[in-house]
């Protein structure tokens, strides 16, 4: 993430390139008194306009990306959530600088002992949505895991989720079903992103 400190229309702010939808996208953090100002005054750019949060939902899923509360929280650990990546090699056992992160004895456990789950993408067959904490079923019909968040992917014109599944369930390519008002509706375990993310890596 890059972010530097400017002036927008006499109004100091900060701006950090950075995105939450698998695109390149801005923060701009300014003082609340003169953010419908700074808002009203960017819409006046072609090619800008509103959208909320439902736009936002749908692309972060399709990217993939976690949301506190839903794939994240005090008891879903890095691990099971597949951010390992966010722990550079040299913090991690054995590295030039092992540890010194909050949890770090804790997240070296968890990668040594995989937790039972792991955080999966759900490609949905048809076009019927599935909703967060709807059961994930085995091809027994057995509870397997459970979808954190879902909804209708506007890139891919369908809906996808994401859930958490037993760790032996999480292999793409898996079939499986969600519990859908008690009909066992089809999907199947893919790689994410479902959507390729496209940020400035530079």
């Amino acid at each position: 993430m890059h972010g530097q400190p400017t002036v927008l229309d006499g109004v100091e702010v900060y701006i950090t390139c950075s995105g939450y939808t698998g695109e390149d996208g801005f923060e701009i953090s300014l003082p609340a008194a003169d953010a419908e100002a700074i808002a009203r005054r960017l819409l006046t750019e072609p090619g800008v306009a509103p959208v909320g949060l439902g736009a936002r939902d749908s692309l972060r899923l399709e990217a993939g990306l976690c949301l506190y509360g839903h794939e994240l929280s005090p008891t879903i650990d890095p691990v099971q959530a597949g951010l390992l990546w966010s722990v550079g090699k040299a913090r991690r056992p054995g590295g030039a600088r092992a540890g010194g992160f909050p949890g770090a004895q804790r997240v070296f456990e968890l990668m040594k002992n995989k937790p039972p789950l792991r955080r999966v993408g759900l490609q949905v067959e048809g076009k019927r949505p599935v909703r967060e904490g709807q059961a994930v079923l085995d091809e027994q019909g057995q509870r397997v895991g459970e979808v954190c968040s879902a909804g209708f992917g506007a890139t891919l014109g369908g809906p996808v989720a994401m859930a958490y599944v037993q760790r032996s369930l999480g292999e793409p390519g898996t079939r499986l079903a969600v519990d859908v008002r008690g009909k066992a509706l089809p999907v199947t375990v893919v790689t994410m992103p479902f959507v390729p993310q496209r940020y400035f890596r530079g």
